[in-house]
């Protein structure tokens, strides 16, 4: 998969900034925000993002009231938490709030880009699917 657009959710600029080079290498438009207040906003302002990165332990809106924000919204996307602080308690409640998967800091490139094909091959699946079962009823 290349050419996704993805949100990169992180307080930490020197990862941030690390993470963007490495999936932008890959050929991936990466905007970063550094909140979650700023996700939520971007996502407000339609974007057109395919996936988000989040990171749990953000001050202000962690990543956690990120996803509870977004739920109350509606604001869907495929998200993937990306922590360094994580444990089964935090990757269960972000899988309930609409994360897709959780991967704990630090994380090969290659494990990420796996997950994000595996993300966009499920989504794209499911557009096809249902846009043959749309042109069957014609």
């Amino acid at each position: 998969m290349e050419n996704a657009k993805i949100l990169l959710v992180d307080d930490e600029e020197d990862f941030a900034k690390n993470m963007k080079k490495l999936l932008e290498n890959r050929g991936h438009a990466v905007t970063i925000v550094n909140s979650g207040e700023g996700a939520v906003s971007a996502l407000s302002d339609g974007g057109g993002y395919d996936f988000m990165i989040l990171d749990l332990k953000m001050p202000g809106m962690n990543g956690l009231a990120t996803l509870n924000e977004m739920k109350k919204r509606n604001l869907k996307i495929q998200t993937l938490v990306l922590t360094g602080h994580g444990d089964i308690g935090t990757a269960l409640e972000a899988l309930k709030l609409g994360s897709c998967d959780y991967l704990t800091k630090p994380c090969e490139i290659d494990e990420l880009e796996a997950k994000l094909d595996e993300l966009w091959m499920k989504n794209n699946g499911k557009k096809s699917s249902m846009m043959g079962k749309l042109l069957n009823r014609n």
